[in-house]
């Protein structure tokens, strides 16, 4: 796994690229922005739950594959995808939008730039309490048997998307 970062671009919220590839050569490209806990209760508060979040900050998240791959047994077409998320307590939706957005909220009212009608699939993971806080919102990957997981981490709470190539 590659992991390019730009901070001193974003001080506060700064840019990360990781570059993973998996066990069978496919190649997963994340492009984000890392917003910071700074003492803020984050899940609820900072990014309410059951709404929609651009899963990052400033951008819209992306999410790249060069194959296609199953996400949770549903197929996910090669290409470039924007990665949007509804917090839950016990459950995160993850939506992967085939729109490709400048910013991850209007400039005007701050609310999410994401349209459902470019949304290519859904899926629910459940919420993984973590013992420790993760300062930094982070996205990285783990190889497990034949697929890769993704990993959402931030405050005291994870989630994991499953990847099959």
């Amino acid at each position: 796994m590659r992991i390019i970062v730009r901070s001193s671009t974003k001080k506060h919220s700064p840019e990360q690229t990781i570059i993973h590839t998996s066990t069978r050569n496919a190649t997963y490209t994340v492009y984000y922005n890392r917003p910071y806990k700074k003492g803020r209760v984050i899940f609820g508060e900072l990014v309410p739950y059951g709404q929609i979040w651009r899963t990052g900050a400033n951008e819209a998240t992306t999410f790249n594959t060069d194959k296609d791959v199953l996400v949770d047994g549903t197929t996910l077409k090669a290409g470039k995808y924007t990665l949007w998320t509804i917090p839950n307590k016990k459950s995160w939706k993850i939506i992967f939008n085939g729109y490709q957005y400048d910013w991850g909220v209007h400039l005007i009212d701050g609310t999410p730039s994401r349209d459902p009608e470019y949304d290519v699939l859904t899926l629910e993971v459940p919420v993984q309490p973590l013992p420790n806080v993760v300062e930094q919102f982070s996205i990285y990957f783990q190889e497990a048997n034949d697929f890769s997981i993704m990993h959402l981490a931030w405050d005291q709470t994870a989630i994991s998307i499953p990847i099959k190539s």
